[in-house]
């Protein structure tokens, strides 16, 4: 061997053993899991928006393996988890916009069809129970067309009133109703939730043609609500009605670019003295609001700002707590993707297989769970196309199979493909372990934006689940003061064959953070 060669590879395993002894004698950040309960956890999911309509419908084979990516509690022979274990699916109930084609004034892939024709969505709705997820929801983004004051399924810049007509709210009430007592009698799955209205404070999307979508006062919701709720009472339908789906939680909270017909709506639909708009005494009513964690998670202050308690990533999701603690309501997050404002991963477009998307929307996920005290966290959709909005990424490879001599046209086969993410693995560090009615234990220590966050719950089971997001690009030692010394330990990061990898059992006193890594130990 060369010499010189071999002077270096000494030095270099010399210089990486002294590396390593600064690593292990550094002394571990401490954590101290509680046995105080902060929240249950009912569940996380994501919805089959914009894509399901087309993959369920593809070859099963490949329908196969979505499902086994987002539904699957079951281990590979290495002990590794074939999927993310979804418990929630939340399903986008058709209002016939497909069947008026290009008049519909809406893209053509987030048109939807009436439930009776939504072939593809209904058979990932079965493929989802067979897979055991617990937990059904749906929700309109419209009123059937026929049922809209403009005869369509987008707003087109109406104003800011519910695009439904007059004399049809009855009408949406036994359409909603016949849905969901067609999909017990044709495909046993029962819808545990759903909801009328879908953002209706979105002031985005109410200005022109683009996707399926309707505002609606508070007053209005109120109406539907009340509406959808007489109807299930005649029927003995046990679905319960969630009121509503925020666009932002700065309508939530108070008056925000959409209105005060739209705003402040925690206390619109959960304080009893809003008479006009109160519907906590409905009967099939849950119990709980949902809003969506868009453009709320920047900017990122530290503890110190003087904004820090009120905007931002931190700000924003503490008021949502404290705002929630005075009415009789909880909060489910029940829709995230990657929008404009997210500098730090480049916004939207194009999409992001790796870890730097992952980690950011971990972070989100955390502060949602363990500032806004959410009890349900649902991502978006669960495949997508050429942005990051989906946990998969789904397209059509086209092929060249020949051309004719002089002729410019040429045949192509489009082959269907998909691909998974570490998105949606670092999903799976919370939905497969963290399983419904888990309870959040409270985590003494700081939790750093850019450095290390914990998180941890107690299951039904008795297992105890604990989650460590490492922001940093440096290893870490953590010490868990927790009654079990050892568990099993899952890594999420960039490194090749690490979705959710089973990395056996670990020291609970000095566990090893990677960089740039999400970390989840369960402790029986």
């Amino acid at each position: 061997m060369n010499k010189t060669f071999l002077a270096i590879l000494i030095s270099a395993l010399c210089a990486s053993s002294i590396s390593a002894q600064k690593t292990s004698n550094t002394k571990p950040i401490e954590f101290k899991v509680t046995d105080r309960v902060c929240q249950t956890i009912d569940g996380f999911g994501a919805s089959d928006a914009w894509s399901m309509w087309q993959i369920g419908t593809w070859e099963d084979s490949l329908q196969t393996k979505v499902a086994d990516w987002l539904f699957s509690n079951e281990n590979d022979s290495q002990g590794n988890p074939k999927g993310i274990g979804l418990s929630i699916w939340r399903f986008n109930a058709g209002a016939g916009s497909a069947t008026q084609g290009d008049s519909a004034q809406i893209n053509r892939d987030t048109r939807t069809e009436y439930f009776c024709n939504q072939t593809g969505q209904r058979r990932f709705l079965k493929l989802a129970k067979e897979r055991g997820v617990p937990v059904f929801l749906a929700f309109f983004n419209t009123p059937p067309v026929e049922m809209t004051i403009n005869g369509l399924g987008t707003n087109t810049g109406r104003g800011g009133t519910f695009n439904l007509k007059d004399d049809c709210y009855d009408d949406f009430a036994r359409y909603a109703a016949d849905m969901i007592q067609t999909a017990e009698k044709e495909d046993n799955i029962h819808f545990d939730y759903i909801c009328p209205v879908n953002e209706p404070d979105g002031h985005w999307n109410w200005q022109g043609p683009k996707q399926e979508g309707t505002p609606a006062t508070n007053r209005e919701v109120a109406r539907i609500a009340r509406e959808f709720d007489k109807e299930f009472v005649n029927r003995g339908i046990t679905t319960k009605i969630l009121v509503n789906e925020s666009s932002d939680y700065r309508c939530m909270l108070g008056e925000y670019q959409a209105g005060w017909e739209r705003g402040n709506e925690i206390q619109c639909f959960w304080n009893p003295d809003s008479t006009d708009t109160y519907v906590g005494n409905l009967k099939n009513i849950a119990k709980v609001m949902a809003g969506h964690s868009y453009w709320t998670n920047t900017p990122i202050l530290k503890p110190g700002d003087k904004k820090y308690d009120t905007i931002g990533l931190y700000g924003y999701r503490k008021r949502i707590a404290d705002a929630f603690k005075k009415v009789d309501a909880e909060f489910w997050m029940t829709e995230l993707c990657i929008m404009g404002n997210d500098e730090e991963i480049h916004g939207g477009s194009p999409y992001d297989f790796g870890m730097d998307v992952a980690l950011y929307v971990a972070r989100t996920l955390h502060f949602d769970l363990t500032v806004a005290n959410a009890r349900s966290w649902q991502w978006w959709r669960a495949a997508g196309g050429n942005y990051k909005d989906g946990l998969i990424r789904m397209y059509s490879k086209g092929e060249r199979v020949g051309a004719r001599n002089g002729e410019r046209h040429v045949n192509r086969v489009m082959t269907n493909m998909v691909r998974d993410s570490r998105l949606m693995w670092a999903l799976g560090n919370y939905s497969r372990f963290v399983r419904p009615n888990a309870v959040r234990l409270d985590v003494e220590g700081t939790q750093n934006t850019d450095g290390v966050m914990v998180s941890a719950y107690k299951n039904v089971d008795g297992s105890t689940v604990i989650v460590a997001i490492n922001y940093s690009k440096q290893e870490h030692s953590v010490n868990f003061a927790f009654n079990a010394k050892k568990a099993t330990a899952y890594r999420t990061s960039d490194t090749d064959g690490e979705t959710l990898k089973n990395i056996g059992e670990v020291n609970l006193r000095k566990a090893a953070l990677m960089p740039r890594s999400i970390t989840t130990f369960i402790c029986k």
